[in-house]
This record gives structure tokens, C-alpha cells and sequence, in this order.
């Protein structure tokens, strides 16, 4: 919706084992499939299992933007379900 964004935080039982989660904020008006970047900042390995959920997102309402992201034409809108490289 357009007045809907949201920001992605990495699960702390995944970040006490040195897991980071980034994900951009999701704009107003953005959609598609999101791609996240998960890291192993720590020396050890670290296993992460399906289903197990290692980020929620947080989703807050807000005054809709002059401008959206749909009205900007972002390079990222209507990803589609596979691996997006960095578009720049």
C-alpha cells in the first residue's frame, strides 16, 4: 500500500552467534520478491535451518509520499523470485 513501510531486523538468537540480516527498508508502493543479505560476521560456522525464521518485518503506517516508489520507477520494483544482482 502507499502508505505502508516496513524495515527488516535480523532474530537475536541468530545475531548472538555473530548472523546479520540486511535488508533494505520496503518503500511505499515497492513490490516484488525481497532479497535479504545474511552474513556470518563470526569465525565459527553457523547453521540456519528451514522454517526457522532469522528476520521479521516490521511494517508501520504513515502518511502517504508525495512521490512512491512505483511513481519514481525504482530499478528494483516487480523483482522477480530469483537471485537480483546490484543494479548500478
Amino acid at each position: 500500500p502507499g502508505d505502508i513501510i516496513a524495515t527488516c531486523l535480523g532474530k537475536s538468537t541468530y545475531a548472538r552467534c555473530g548472523v546479520a540480516v540486511n535488508v533494505t527498508p520496503l518503500e511505499p508502493g515497492w513490490r516484488g520478491y525481497l532479497t535479504i543479505e545474511v552474513h556470518n560476521s563470526s569465525d565459527s560456522d553457523v547453521y540456519v535451518y528451514t522454517n526457522e525464521g532469522i528476520a521479521q518485518l516490521l511494517f508501520f503506517r504513515g502518511n502517504r509520499p508525495e512521490v512512491n516508489y512505483s511513481d519514481r520507477a525504482g530499478k528494483y520494483q516487480g523483482q522477480q523470485r530469483s537471485i537480483t544482482l546490484p543494479k548500478v
